[in-house]
């Protein structure tokens, strides 16, 4: 690795700005050593910002000889990896590197939709433009990936008739199987060295193997994943199940659709499947019209303790599901999607009944392992089954079938401890750990601001009034150029009402605009400001100026009644563990580390982190919060903030 990650090495002769830097190599070489013998078993490594650590993988993980996949949970990196790091090492590294990135199935056209789209079309009378763009495409693509299709809508409804699907896919018997997009990618994955995926799709492959039902990817040696911090909610979605108002919606639609359009030789057959479509659609209303209809996340075992009807219309629902799938059996001769509708009919009764039967333990004193929740949105309404934890299916399934597995981010441990991290994901002790800290210089390029204490906490009278005057002093000493994080849409929205007139500055807030265009706008417009929540507290990566502030309205705690944040807390109780300090506080940690980390994303970065949380000083666990962010100079005066931006201009470049 030496020759290089070394001050001589190939990075630094072909890489333009490369530094070479000791925790790099290191990491690479642990990474190699990891890959090489199995028996060292995992690996985690917390890697911050600016150290390099997609090279620090990659590079090891080409030389090994494996096959190795990486995961990651944004397409960000994913693009970068693609048309970054992987042609640089295809050219400078090992030549022959064949690496491919695999996306869901719906991310690539369906050839037998597509030709059965566009015979339905040449019976219409309309202009079908982009049906038109996509032929002309299709001479010219290699797998039928959408995202080459860069003038395609978001949400357009031509690829939603168009893509692969797994309940439209005919497998062996498909006319256009030797063509297939899917097929050709599967080919391309089975010869190709590294696999780049995303955590969904990595997790639903191996939900899927654990099931007995084959595989989404191809075999691999090894796994590598990059913002690892995500693994456990991503793994809980796919270790678990639900059941959804969209799915029943979907199924009937295309039920109804087909019959109109395949059964007009057969009023008697079409009559039937309309029939027992439309019921269902019914049934599903009337079921879940029986809920309340406070929008959010609930248990769902008390409402059903509660409402005794609610079981009378599930029971309902179950079977109109069923007697739509028996509509379909005397279609089974016929052309497909029939085979598919019976075969989705009967897996959503399946689901709908699993989640909502009365649970009991199989032995005295043994617990239930999964939570059942329910969801009320805007337009859908979700039935979950959740894992409360989901080590023991991770020992079960992936490290029982991989060899190696590397665990990386820039943010795993709360004050240097990876103890958390590793029990949520059913690590062993012994698993090895690394954290290198970032180049960055925070001690002499950013500031740490947390009120005096006679700002009042968040739970005290007045908290939200004295928190919209002090974002809105802070946002004037540093003239804009601010992302403010908020823990809740609520907070977000009432502070953007409280200052969107007295600031003097564009403010830009999340959900007037899609991400990448709020991002553009912001990145774009120097003296501007930016309210956003949730997604925006990671994945923000805007270099120089016009970010030189990020503010967080508080500590990132979960709001403890979730049920499935509930179930995980009563769990830890019940062992014997505190869940406030074992589990509610190192999974804030590790958000609070991700919000601040927007701010220094380059060696030139300057700027100043402000937690308007006076928690961080009047509860004792506050200083493991402290202990755990950038060290940066703490301050608890605003005039220290104005000095630091007032010396903006006198700042030299390091070197």
């Amino acid at each position: 690795m030496e020759k290089i990650f070394g001050p001589g090495g190939v990075l630094a002769s072909h890489l333009p700005g490369y530094e070479p830097r000791p925790g790099q190599r290191q990491m690479a070489e642990a990474v190699a050593a990891a890959l090489e013998d199995p028996d060292r078993g995992s690996l985690v490594v917390e890697a911050e910002t600016g150290l390099g650590k997609t090279l620090a993988y990659l590079v090891p993980a080409v030389l090994s000889g494996r096959k190795v996949v990486v995961s990651t949970n944004t397409r960000n990196l994913q693009d970068q990896i693609l048309k970054g790091e992987i042609p640089f090492i295809r050219e400078y590294i090992y030549p022959g590197l064949k690496a491919l990135c695999v996306k869901g199935r719906q991310n690539y056209l369906c050839l037998y939709r597509w030709h059965q789209y566009r015979a339905a079309g040449q019976n219409e009378l309309f202009d079908d433009r982009e049906g038109g763009r996509i032929a002309g495409w299709l001479m010219e693509t290699e797998f039928g990936d959408r995202s080459e299709l860069q003038w395609l809508a978001a949400g357009s409804p031509v690829w939603q008739k168009i893509c692969c699907q797994q309940h439209f896919c005919l497998g062996n018997d498909c006319p256009d199987g030797s063509a297939c997009f899917l097929n050709r990618l599967r080919r391309e994955a089975a010869k190709s060295d590294l696999l780049i995926v995303n955590h969904h799709l990595f997790f639903s492959d191996l939900a899927v193997r654990r099931s007995g039902y084959g595989e989404v990817l191809p075999r691999y040696e090894a796994v590598i994943f990059d913002e690892a911090h995500h693994i456990e909610e991503v793994a809980t979605t796919f270790f678990g199940f639900s059941f959804t108002r969209y799915q029943v919606l979907d199924l009937a639609a295309d039920v109804e659709r087909s019959a109109l359009s395949e059964l007009a030789g057969s009023k008697q057959k079409q009559q039937a499947a309309l029939k027992a479509a439309r019921a269902v659609s019914g049934q599903l209303e009337q079921f879940f019209s029986l809920f309340p209809p406070e929008k959010g996340r609930f248990p769902l075992d008390d409402i059903l303790a509660a409402r005794p009807d609610i079981g009378s219309g599930r029971d309902h629902l179950i079977s109109g599901l069923n007697r739509l799938a028996d509509a379909m059996e005397g279609l089974a001769g016929r052309d497909e999607p029939w085979g598919q509708y019976e075969a989705r009919a009967l897996d959503l009764a399946a689901r709908l009944e699993a989640i909502t039967a009365e649970r009991f333990s199989d032995s005295a004193g043994e617990e239930i392992s999964s939570v059942h929740w329910y969801e009320r949105r805007e337009k859908n309404f979700v039935l979950s089954s959740t894992p409360i934890d989901v080590a023991d299916d991770l020992r079960d399934t992936l490290y029982a079938m991989v060899q190696s597995t590397v665990f990386t981010s820039a943010t795993l441990s709360t004050q240097g401890d990876f103890s958390y991290f590793m029990q949520r994901l059913g690590l062993p002790e012994h698993t090895g750990t690394m954290s290198f800290p970032s180049p960055f210089d925070y001690a002499g390029r950013s500031l740490l601001y947390v009120p005096d204490k006679s700002f009042p906490e968040p739970n005290a009278p007045g908290y939200a009034t004295c928190l919209h005057e002090r974002i809105g002093e802070l946002v004037r000493l540093s003239r804009g150029r601010a992302l403010v994080l908020f823990t809740s849409n609520q907070a977000m929205d009432r502070a953007y009402a409280a200052l969107r007139d007295s600031l003097d500055y564009p403010l830009f807030v999340q959900g007037e605009a899609s991400r990448h265009q709020l991002l553009s706008r912001f990145a774009r417009q120097r003296e501007s400001v930016l309210f956003a929540v949730s997604s925006f507290w990671e994945g923000v990566d805007i270099r120089g100026d016009s970010l030189s502030m990020v503010i967080i309205d508080k500590l990132p705690f979960e709001v403890p009644t979730d049920p499935v944040i509930m179930a995980r807390i009563n769990r830890i109780r019940a062992l014997g563990s505190n869940p406030f300090f074992d589990f509610q506080v190192p999974r804030a940690i590790l958000s609070l580390r991700q919000g601040v980390g927007r701010l220094m994303r380059s060696t030139g970065d300057r700027g100043v982190m402000a937690v308007l949380d006076v928690r961080l000083f009047t509860k004792g666990y506050g200083r493991r919060f402290l202990q755990s962010l950038p060290p940066s100079p703490l301050c608890r005066e605003l005039e220290r903030v104005e000095t630091f931006f007032a010396e903006e201009g006198k700042q030299h470049e390091p070197g």
